[in-house]
């Protein structure tokens, strides 16, 4: 997988390299296909890419807006399940301010939507931020219960969630696996959890890596939005089908947001801005 630069306004937009025909697809809430388990992106032409939600954390949490991303398969690399290695390497590149002003949407009413017990909704904010909540107590105590808050500016994405893992329970794997699915999964790209006991080499990267990884994959799907969000997103035991089923909701609510352009002192409260080497959260396995 590569990463182009792109012009101003561009978006982010896949583009399928195996594929000779019909093989751009846009990174796009509406153009989500599958949510189960990832987040799946497809054109009208059935070329569709996977698990685009770790790719997609990344480039939101370090301030980019535009980029071709060319791929050679239907998935995305995971590498070690969370959206570090893509993190590192394009702060290691850098970034071109384009001479445009960046537009952003921004919430001007709250918008809810739910699933059972589930629910995900975005208030009216001046500046993206993530408050999550799960309960895994039911199944782990390694987990149990836990819930976050982040003012996603000045870089907190890559200081505090970049290198937050995927997690799952070993019973899980066993089932995915028996299906034929996750078949090159090992414990170096998710964090496997067996009753009470973490199977992954090393442990937890944090305490509370499991809600921070849901903070990740929560930024990646509304990146899906086609642009900056100034809102509030609050998501209770939400997922990757519940955080699209809200953008759909969104654009389907004309009354509940506007696009704005920003000048360059709004743009500073983006996720990214000001991001350096130094907001590399130390990775030890």
């Amino acid at each position: 997988m590569t990463i182009r630069p792109a012009s101003a306004h561009y978006g982010i937009w896949f583009r399928r390299i195996d594929l000779n025909d019909d093989n751009i697809i846009a990174a796009r809430w509406d153009c989500v296909s599958d949510s189960r388990l990832c987040t799946k992106i497809s054109n009208d032409s059935g070329a569709s890419v996977s698990t685009v939600e770790h790719i997609m954390a990344a480039l939101a949490g370090c301030g980019v807006q535009n980029a071709l991303i060319e791929i050679d398969g239907p998935e995305v690399p995971v590498l070690d399940g969370s959206s570090a290695e893509f993190v590192k390497d394009i702060i290691a590149v850098g970034l071109q301010k384009l001479n445009s002003a960046v537009r952003a949407i921004k919430i001007l009413e709250t918008v809810e939507v739910s699933n059972g017990i589930a629910a995900a909704r975005l208030e009216p904010a001046d500046n993206l931020y993530i408050d999550f909540h799960i309960d895994f107590e039911a199944h782990t105590s390694v987990i149990g219960r836990q819930n976050k808050t982040l003012n996603m500016a000045n870089g907190s994405f890559v200081r505090e969630l970049s290198n937050s893992r995927t997690f799952c329970m070993q019973h899980d794997v066993e089932l995915m696996q028996a299906n034929g699915l996750a078949l090159g999964g090992t414990l170096d790209n998710a964090v496997v959890i067996d009753g009470d006991q973490v199977m992954s080499p090393g442990g937890l990267r944090h305490s509370d890596e499991a809600v921070r990884h849901k903070m990740l994959d929560a930024l990646g799907d509304l990146a899906l939005a086609g642009a900056p969000l100034l809102a509030r997103y609050i998501g209770h035991r939400a997922g990757h089908a519940l955080t699209n089923k809200l953008l759909r909701k969104l654009f389907a609510t004309p009354s509940a947001y506007v696009m704005v352009d920003l000048d360059d002192a709004m743009a500073l409260q983006l996720p990214g801005v000001g991001v350096h080497k130094a907001d590399l959260p130390t990775i030890t396995q």
